[in-house]
């Protein structure tokens, strides 16, 4: 994985960029942001951990135009800096930083923030778009296609087929499935789920027989070829 660093401090840059590849990342470092956007238009990095003080352009400006390009708008940012006030950490996060580190501050700390960052980047990147035989499920845009249509399904319809979708193969039973989607521990007529899901199955069309009943029990979704 690749990680590009933006400090203009030689002596703080070399020892992040040290450590950063003693645990096995690949990382370069920056002393601004015009050598940093150069390199962007050649790669794009997994990460970017971006100071605030430094000459031209600062972090914040540097940020701006990250998140106002197309290709780097969904680029995981650290802010790194010795500014430590509340407004100046809201004023990053507002501005799309994904997390923000004061200085001084703790190499290894440093390290587990990059690692964290990574891993709930790569896990909400995964989650985006979920498939299912002919079924295709877009969670940001709230979209279902079916077979290349768009099927439209009420708000309760969705988030059903989104958790359904979430546990492939697994056995959902009617309690766990109110709970999660309906929001509360549903104690009456059990029928509620089951009405969706006969309207689902109709929505899905031929798909919709990827939805099994198990019997005394619940649903679960699979597709068996």
């Amino acid at each position: 994985m690749l990680i590009y660093l933006v400090e203009d401090d030689m002596g703080i840059r070399e020892l992040i960029i040290y450590a950063l590849k003693a645990v096995g990342f690949n990382a370069i470092g920056f002393e601004e942001g015009t050598s940093l956007f150069a390199a962007l238009e050649k790669e794009k990095p997994t990460l970017v951990v971006l100071d605030i003080m430094l000459p031209n352009d600062d972090g914040l400006e540097i940020l701006k135009r990250l998140k106002s390009k197309a290709q780097t708008a969904d680029l995981p940012v650290i802010m790194l800096t010795a500014k430590g006030s509340e407004y100046d950490k809201v004023n990053a996060l507002d501005l799309g930083a994904d997390d923000y580190i004061t200085k001084p501050f703790g190499v290894m700390e440093l390290i587990s923030r990059v690692k964290a960052l990574i891993r709930r980047t790569a896990s909400t990147v995964a989650e985006d778009v979920l498939e299912l035989d002919q079924i295709k499920l877009d969670i940001k845009r709230r979209i279902v296609t079916v077979q290349g249509e768009e099927v439209t399904l009420s708000f309760k319809e969705f988030e059903l087929l989104h958790y359904l979708m979430q546990n492939k193969g697994i056995v959902l039973s009617r309690d766990k499935i109110m709970q999660v989607v309906w929001g509360f521990d549903f104690e009456g007529e059990s029928r509620t789920v089951d009405m969706h899901i006969k309207l689902l199955r109709q929505k899905l069309q031929e798909s919709g027989n990827c939805i099994i009943t198990v019997r005394g029990v619940g649903y679960k979704i699979e597709c068996i070829v």
